[in-house]
């Protein structure tokens, strides 16, 4: 059986007794000297009468480490205390990366919040609810002289710790489905899940970045830097920090370690990644003529050109202008991809895997035939006619798209190609521009 010792006892009594004298401070100092209310208040807060009262308070808290509240203010239902260190260690980050090193959070009561405080009050390095689940006999001698009363107090704090009721989830709590077997079906083949909020991974992502962004540390690590000087300590930056604020003017009504974080809640910048886009140069005629027709207007425009001349229109006037307005659409989508090929740096159409035709060579990367041409390196021959072969291929293109459903050839061929250069020929003036623009 242990023994008691007057000395640890002593030691007790004096922390838990400062412990309530600068609670009852609080509430004398507005009070006169002479109010009768001073007395009451004083012996509120004795330890014969503060801890007693403290217990029943403690049936009304929980300990956790997994929370409700903060998936919806109003949502009542069962909070989860879970021994992280047990957790499957997975390569996502979760409350198993916390591992021991960890504090619990109280939930419950709001106005019953001292409790906890008081027994996370720490003697010979561990917590009075610490020493209160190991039935400390000398913390039991404080909290009462009765050692039946004491022991009922110790286990009355202990069980705070303890699960309490029946678990249940709540209207207001956030649920989902999710599929566990084959048949999607059968009701049975799924679990109902409630998602609650990770309070002690909050916490300790919240005390990391306080100590990283305010930390006397974190501050002469800044301050090394900003001088030029060694530092042991790394400089820990979080660009595009955001805070959640959860509790309002009340943070305590979440959590206790939510009040303790004043209802802050950091959040880590979620965002996509800068993707540095390399450009996919159509280095062959297929790929060229593909990525043409991949434009979503030049797909849009085919299909009305393609309705609109199966209606069997008219040949009149009207009809040759709106069949030449649509093909005047796909020439406007032609120059704009080649004025985007242009801005390339000059030179992309002389590798060696290039297989675009020499007419398409000198229209798409004109500067680079020409600076090769000087360098006496070019692949590319000389071609007489570069418009009008741009144009035959494009006609060719246009042809090709159409003659599926049409009865197309030469003469529809011969149309398309002369309107394609004389269109090109009047807007390469335009297109040279847009390239030095940009």
């Amino acid at each position: 059986m242990p023994i008691s010792d007057p000395q640890r006892q002593a030691q007790l009594r004096a922390l838990i007794q400062t412990f309530l004298t600068e609670r009852l401070d609080g509430k004398l100092e507005p009070l006169e000297p002479d109010d009768p209310k001073r007395a009451k208040e004083e012996e509120k807060f004795s330890i014969t009468s503060w801890i007693p009262n403290a217990a029943k308070k403690s049936l009304f808290l929980r300990y956790v480490t997994h929370t409700l509240k903060p998936i919806h203010g109003y949502a009542e239902g069962t909070e989860l205390k879970v021994e992280l260190q047990s957790l499957a260690s997975l390569d996502e980050v979760g409350s198993h990366c916390l591992g021991e090193m960890y504090e619990l959070d109280v939930t419950g009561n709001a106005a019953y919040l001292d409790v906890p405080k008081f027994l996370k009050l720490e003697y010979e390095g561990q917590t009075l609810l610490e020493l209160a689940c190991a039935n400390d006999i000398d913390l039991g001698a404080v909290f009462s002289s009765n050692p039946e009363e004491a022991n009922g107090l110790l286990q009355t704090f202990a069980s705070l710790l303890q699960p309490r009721g029946t678990r249940a989830c709540h209207g207001y709590a956030k649920q989902l489905y999710w599929r566990v077997e084959d048949d999607a079906h059968d009701d049975a083949s799924y679990h109902l899940i409630a998602p609650l909020f990770g309070s002690a991974l909050a916490h300790a992502v919240w005390q990391t970045l306080q100590e990283h962004r305010f930390g006397d540390t974190a501050k002469a690590a800044r301050q090394a830097r900003k001088e030029g000087a060694d530092s042991d300590t790394p400089v820990h930056e979080y660009p595009h920090l955001a805070v959640r604020k959860m509790g309002g003017t009340k943070p305590q009504n979440i959590s206790q370690l939510n009040s303790e974080r004043g209802g802050n809640n950091p959040l880590l910048a979620s965002l996509p990644p800068l993707w540095q886009t390399r450009e996919q140069l159509p280095l062959s005629s297929k790929r060229l003529m593909a990525r043409f027709g991949y434009r979503p207007e030049v797909k849009h425009t085919l299909q009305r050109l393609r309705q609109f001349l199966a209606s069997n229109p008219a040949a009149n006037l009207d009809t040759r202008q709106r069949r030449d307005a649509m093909v005047f659409d796909l020439l406007d989508e032609w120059l704009q991809l080649t004025a985007t090929l242009r801005t390339v740096a000059p030179g992309w159409s002389q590798r060696p895997e290039c297989q675009l035709s020499a007419a398409q060579t000198h229209w798409l990367d004109p500067e680079g035939v020409a600076q090769a041409v000087l360098d006496a390196s070019s692949r590319t021959p000389e071609v007489d006619d570069t418009l009008d072969a741009v144009a035959q291929d494009l006609a060719r293109w246009i042809n090709g798209q159409l003659r599926d459903s049409l009865p197309l050839g030469d003469p529809e061929f011969a149309h398309w190609r002369t309107l394609v250069r004389d269109d090109l020929a009047q807007e390469a003036w335009a297109l040279r521009e847009v390239a030095d623009a940009c």
